[in-house]
């Protein structure tokens, strides 16, 4: 696995996160708010919890000796939630530059790096998808989240000429 391959993993993985962002924008509160509607977790905690994920590992990753756990604070509102991602984006585009092909290829307790990295992507996807039924169930659907979507998205706008 190649950097390149890890920036369109991300990539693809804030695609479809700001999809679910944008899907937000109008359940009633009792849809962010619910518990227990897939295993204990309900959409904020789910969302929550994706993030704090993505935190997480990219501390752990980048050895910066945080652990961020914004799931142990209150539910942050869906409106809140759009900034946190934001400055999580921010700060990742900022660590992303520092890594190396030969990075990408070390081992943590037997695991190649990227591995770790594709986990995260993956992690999320999960998440999204419990959140997209949520989502779906309250009339609120986010719309195609596969990343064959995205991969079309991406080569239409380079057959047009755009970034």
């Amino acid at each position: 696995m190649q950097l390149d391959d890890i920036r369109f993993l991300f990539a693809y993985d804030r695609w479809a996160t700001r999809k679910i962002l944008a899907a937000l924008n109008g359940p009633d509160a009792s849809a962010w708010v619910a518990p227990g509607v897939i295993g204990e977790l309900g959409l904020g905690e789910i969302l929550v919890h994706q993030l704090g994920a993505h935190q997480r590992w990219r501390n752990a990753l980048a050895q910066t000796g945080l652990d961020p756990r914004p799931e142990d604070g209150p539910l942050p509102s869906p409106a809140a939630l759009g900034p946190a991602w934001d400055a999580e984006w921010g700060t990742f585009d900022a660590w992303f530059p520092t890594l190396t092909d030969s990075w990408l290829a070390r081992r943590h307790e037997g695991v190649p790096l990227w591995q770790m990295l594709v986990h995260v992507v993956n992690h999320g996807t999960q998440h999204r998808s419990e959140a997209a039924a949520i989502l779906t169930g309250a009339g609120r659907s986010p719309g195609e989240l596969d990343m064959i979507f995205f991969a079309e998205e991406i080569a239409a706008a380079a057959a047009q000429g755009r970034p």
